[in-house]
């Protein structure tokens, strides 16, 4: 297939942040004497929106400690940042060929507009991207709305896009919203979770996407 855009997670598929976030949430349940998930269960969410990601790990608990949990977490993954080691091998050159190639990029994620913005200044990866989406200015993975709203900004047919990603949430959304998809297996889910919703690919690397848009 020839795509024309491809539409690309954040955490997990670009950026080697799994761990990060998994220990920040231990770190933020801890703050604020809640259960602390296993670090299974915390990597679990990674996807989702904040909100949502904490309404699954902590379902009985009060908006406003809801509130207090997400700025701590935030606090603690900010503290975590390491730069450009944040980045899988590979992601910087290939989003330079795919960029030489004439594809248009963008992102959906689930982290915040401002967080998100913040990563695209500190990496120098902003260039890179024609558009993107947050969870917290549209609906949370796995509502197609994200990449609806990027298909009608970019003005392109649900076939001529891929949806890159590394968990369950993604698949789905793709998959929601008509969109080819491809799994990347070195994120927070397994490729034999990944694999059920049908991708073209599931990949090892990064680079391997030239394979197959």
């Amino acid at each position: 297939m020839r795509s024309k855009l491809l539409i690309f997670d954040w955490d997990g598929t670009l950026s080697d942040s799994v761990m990060r976030i998994a220990l920040s949430i231990q770190s933020a349940a801890k703050d604020h004497s809640l259960r602390v998930p296993t670090f299974d269960e915390a990597k679990d969410i990674i996807g989702l929106g904040l909100g949502e990601a904490i309404n699954r790990l902590f379902p009985t608990v009060e908006p406003a400690l809801a509130t207090q949990f997400g700025a701590t977490f935030a606090r603690y993954y900010r503290s975590h940042a390491s730069g450009s080691n944040d980045f899988f091998p590979g992601v910087i050159s290939t989003l330079q060929h795919l960029r030489e190639a004439g594809y248009l990029m963008a992102v959906a994620t689930g982290k915040s507009r401002a967080g998100l913005n913040r990563e695209l200044a500190d990496s120098g990866l902003r260039c890179f991207f024609d558009a993107s989406r947050c969870a917290d200015e549209t609906r949370s993975k796995p509502d197609p709305l994200m990449i609806e709203e990027l298909l009608e900004q970019l003005q392109i047919e649900p076939e001529d896009a891929v949806m890159v990603g590394d968990t369950e949430f993604d698949m789905q959304m793709a998959v929601n919203a008509g969109v080819p998809r491809i799994a990347v297996s070195y994120g927070a889910h397994e490729a034999r979770r990944l694999k059920i919703f049908g991708p073209i690919a599931c990949i090892d690397q990064i680079e391997s996407i030239i394979n197959y848009v």
